[in-house]
């Protein structure tokens, strides 16, 4: 629910408002607002310092004018609108001369209730893992069985090509995200979304720069929870031990996916495979072209949210078998010299575990390198020093770069990169710490032979490694 000074901002946006102005717009979700914009026929135009694929791909499809840098120059000419992105500090230059003019702004999540989903039934993933693919599922199946739903999510979902779609149908599938809003609203951007129906798929302790302990995430997500509607309905991972507590409450239906006998909807009969997975419910079997204990997770609860909107067990197979996937989530980038390499988000020790765990179902006793950049807020610091140590337990071995962005965590803060390499080398595993792309593809080009697999775990653009390394390793004689 919108408090006071977002109901402010929000009567402020004019009607007759054509050209948009978005301040920090390489952020995933910036990226697929600015599209969504654009298609509606806006004239968008953004600011940032560095683009990162995909975003900057899918901002030069959208025709989308970026500005380099940020200052007041960028405010002209004169926007009737400006949206502000959750990267942007009060001491941003061009934050600060947006203030001094009378443009209205927006946050993010303020923009996409305004221009897209007051007028939607909002179907909204949420939770520490699994909301892309999840988000991106819920959509291909809705789609597959005739809805022509709206959605966005924080990656590029194959099946649309693209981290947004405006479909004609009534529902809005949105990936939200427990983060703050931006520097003049610090609460969970989710709050802002107003879900009919919302699913929670793990709760864990993230995003370490803005949440003390695992208790504050939890409250975000208790917040989210009240907000849900007595005709809404809550899909909640039942199998979650920290999301547990949060579920005792009687305003709202609540539906429990997961392994677990307690669960309205449970998961049995798992059967893995190298290249799909099946499971059971009572009275259908599911088939998904996917691999991993993960994946069976994100398909329960889109099997739950799709019963929630009226589909049957055939038409959510049918989503499942067109379903194509999600860039950078165990996404094959290519073969070379009979390397596997292999581009993944790993932003959290659980989600390079999950992942690794995957893979080794699908490369059986092929040797799995993991290439690791600590790059997300949580990874580069040192709240999960053991944790990463044995997150990398399906790997036979790890190359460790960098801390990204070091200057700007404080000693005490920082992830200790040798005490990783000890640990994960008292575990049996052979590991290594190179600074960059270039020395680590150096690496792995003496290191790596054929029938090797390398997943690369990096939510940034990681000096372009993947194209370096599937050059280099092509090229070897």
């Amino acid at each position: 629910m919108a408090d006071s000074t977002s109901i402010e901002r929000l009567a402020r946006v004019p009607e007759t408002a054509r050209r948009i102005h978005l301040i920090g717009v390489g952020g995933a979700a910036m990226a697929a607002l600015a599209g969504m914009l654009a298609a509606k026929g806006y004239v968008v135009t953004g600011s940032d310092r560095e683009l990162y694929e995909p975003t900057a791909s899918l901002l030069k499809q959208s025709r989308i004018e970026v500005k380099t840098g940020f200052g007041p120059q960028n405010l002209k000419p004169v926007p009737d609108l400006a949206i502000v992105g959750n990267v942007i500090t009060r001491d941003n230059p061009e934050a600060e001369a947006l203030l001094k003019t009378s443009i209205p702004y927006l946050s993010m999540p303020e923009a996409l209730w305004h221009f897209f989903l007051q007028h939607k039934r909002v179907l909204m993933v949420t939770g520490t893992h699994g909301k892309t693919t999840s988000t991106s599922m819920m959509a291909a199946v809705l789609n597959t069985a005739g809805r022509d739903p709206s959605m966005m999510v924080g990656g590029v979902a194959k099946d649309f090509n693209s981290n947004y779609r405006l479909g004609n149908g009534g529902d809005f599938v949105i990936e939200g995200d427990e983060y703050d809003t931006a520097f003049f609203d610090k609460g969970p951007k989710f709050l802002h979304y107003r879900a009919n129906a919302s699913i929670i798929t793990a709760v864990e302790f993230d995003h370490a720069d803005i949440f003390e302990n695992l208790g504050a995430v939890q409250t975000s997500f208790k917040r989210l929870i009240n907000l849900i509607p007595r005709n809404g309905q809550l899909l909640a991972n039942g199998d979650d031990a920290n999301l547990a507590p949060l579920l005792n409450i009687t305003h709202c239906p609540v539906k429990r996916f997961g392994l677990g006998e307690h669960n309205a909807i449970k998961a049995f009969n798992l059967r893995y495979g190298p290249t799909a997975t099946e499971f059971e419910i009572p009275s259908f079997k599911f088939h998904l072209n996917m691999v991993g204990e993960l994946n069976v997770r994100n398909a329960l609860a889109v099997v739950a949210c799709a019963k929630h909107c009226g589909l049957s067990n055939k038409q959510i197979q049918a989503g499942f078998d067109s379903f194509k996937g999600v860039k950078r989530r165990m996404e094959i980038r290519g073969v070379a010299g009979g390397v596997t390499v292999i581009d993944d988000f790993g932003h959290h020790p659980t989600a390079i575990r999950e992942t690794l765990s995957a893979l080794r179902l699908k490369y059986g006793q092929q040797r799995i390198w993991a290439v690791f950049e600590p790059r997300t807020n949580t990874t580069r610091r040192n709240v999960f020093q053991t944790e990463l140590a044995e997150a990398f337990r399906d790997a036979d071995a790890v190359v460790l770069s960098q801390i990204a962005r070091l200057e700007l965590l404080k000693p005490e803060e920082r992830l200790d990169p040798q005490k990783l390499l000890q640990d994960l080398e008292a575990n049996g595993k052979p590991a290594a710490y190179l600074p960059d792309a270039d020395s680590i593809v150096a690496h792995l080009k003496t290191k790596a032979a054929g029938g090797d697999v390398i997943c690369i775990f990096s939510n940034g653009g990681f000096g372009g490694i993947h194209e370096k390394l599937l050059a280099t390793l092509g090229a070897r004689k």
